[in-house]
């Protein structure tokens, strides 16, 4: 491993600590989506880095298309905070008790 490749491993534990604590701190669900992506972007910077380090590897590939889950997943995300915001006014996850079965 070289140190270039370090740095960029170094980066995406950081990226991932950060989404980690945000998903466990923080009961607001926007916060919640924040750290979601934030642990998808570790992924893909990982993804991208190792890629760029070994020879006819896929990563840049798995990096795109992770990109668009990502994307998809914060627009399904987004669209249930705003139904929650407008059923209570709120959106505090422990609110959200009452829309279990």
């Amino acid at each position: 491993m070289t140190n270039e490749l370090i740095d960029f491993v170094l980066v995406s534990v950081a990226l991932l600590a950060i989404g980690i604590y945000g998903m466990s701190v923080k009961r607001n669900a926007i916060r919640m989506l924040f750290g979601i992506e934030m642990i998808i972007n570790s992924a893909n910077l990982n993804l991208v880095a190792f890629a760029r380090f070994i020879p006819n590897s896929q990563g840049q590939t798995l990096a795109l298309f992770s990109i668009a889950i990502a994307a998809a997943e914060v627009a399904v995300g987004l669209a249930l905070v705003i139904v929650a915001y407008r059923m209570y006014k709120n959106i505090d996850i422990e609110d959200f008790r009452s829309l279990k079965g």
